[in-house]
């Protein structure tokens, strides 16, 4: 098994028994260095790992959907690939609302009537970005495709999510598979949990949004008279020293997700996958706070799931916190949502499912 990847992963890679390869880095968005467009950065990535593929010559190549690269190289070099999804399902159908604006799946006719007729003036950046990845295409001597989407592989897509978290689908996409969350953390050891036997919320922020905590401030000031025990964590994004700290919180750097959120009653957290996902495995439902990328797509899906409440960027205050969380912890039934997720994760184990799923799939497997 080989990984390329980013330079920074490389003790994690290593330390879990995989070959590493450092995976090319450019920069892609504005700046006064003169980044590269998306699609140039795609054409020189994909000749450094089209030799790395030629090198390792594996069987199989799994490529993240944001990696359109790799998928290039495996090409390339004619190898049967795959894409990994770490998200819910990002494509559509007639009927769906447009991914990432944060809307949920209509529960009526009419409303999937009136989906099904402005999806297709709001989408029209799908067929730009089809036009995009065919220039990418031709610059290194591949044919075009007739589908939007063409960074997911129509043979196999891991989808690594909860099908709970899944719109139901008149016409599957063609070879995907909903896998379950695939989980995975840097290890970290326990840390003290809040004294007293009161409700405990854990206040878990995105790793890579908010530097300056907005969220964190906003749930220790709407907590702080709340019956309730709060730890909250800056994941070392936020100055611990400039943010308030109530005497029913304890505030740490870091934290194990997987150590501490099956002892919580709530996640207040800004709904990237990966968080939510293990909030879900633990049995925490969640205070869903969307920032940017997938996170509003995320939270519409924990609204249509009855596993958490949402709470836009604007409500994203003291008393917008303090309120959520009296919702989400005086309705059970979010609670008792949330623990069907767990049940259901401890018995179909995603990691276990995908290998599976790829064994089949690698040729002679």
């Amino acid at each position: 098994m080989t990984l390329e990847t980013w330079a920074k992963w490389r003790e994690h890679v290593e330390r879990e028994g995989m070959r590493f390869s450092p995976a090319p880095e450019y920069q892609v968005f504005p700046t006064r260095e003169r980044p590269l467009k998306p699609y140039e950065a795609a054409v020189r990535a994909s000749a450094v790992t089209r030799q790395l593929v030629r090198e390792v010559d594996p069987e199989l190549v799994v490529v993240d959907i944001l990696t359109v690269a790799a998928a290039l190289a495996a090409e390339l070099e004619d190898r049967p690939w795959a894409t990994l999804v770490p998200h819910v399902l990002p494509t559509g159908e007639p009927g769906f609302p447009v991914y990432a604006v944060g809307a949920v799946y209509p529960r009526s006719a009419l409303g999937r009537w009136a989906w099904g007729r402005t999806r297709p003036l709001l989408m029209r950046g799908e067929e730009q970005g089809r036009r995009e990845l065919n220039e990418t295409r031709r610059r290194v001597g591949l044919p075009p495709l007739a589908h939007v989407q063409g960074g997911i592989s129509q043979e196999l897509a891991l989808v690594a999510t909860f099908p709970q978290l899944e719109y139901p689908r008149a016409r599957p996409q063609p070879g995907a598979r909903v896998t379950g969350p695939l989980l995975w953390e840097q290890p970290y050891h326990e840390v003290e949990l809040p004294p007293r036997d009161e409700p405990l919320v854990l206040i878990a922020p995105s790793t890579s949004q908010d530097p300056d905590g907005r969220l964190l401030r906003a749930a220790l000031d709407g907590l702080a008279s709340e019956p309730v025990r709060v730890l909250a964590s800056t994941n070392r994004r936020a100055s611990a020293d400039r943010l308030p700290l109530p005497a029913n919180a304890q505030l740490v750097d870091w934290i194990s997700y997987a150590r501490t959120m099956p002892l919580c009653d709530a996640v207040v957290c800004h709904a990237g996958h990966g968080t939510l996902a293990r909030a879900l495995a633990s049995g925490a439902p969640v205070v869903a706070c969307p920032h940017a990328g997938d996170m509003a797509e995320n939270s519409a899906r924990v609204r249509w799931a009855g596993v958490g409440v949402s709470l836009p960027r604007r409500l994203q205050t003291a008393r917008g916190m303090r309120l959520a969380l009296r919702r989400l912890l005086g309705e059970p039934e979010y609670a008792r949502r949330a623990g069907e997720l767990r049940d259901w994760a401890a018995r179909n184990d995603g990691a276990v499912t995908a290998a599976d799923v790829l064994e089949a799939y690698t040729p002679g497997g």
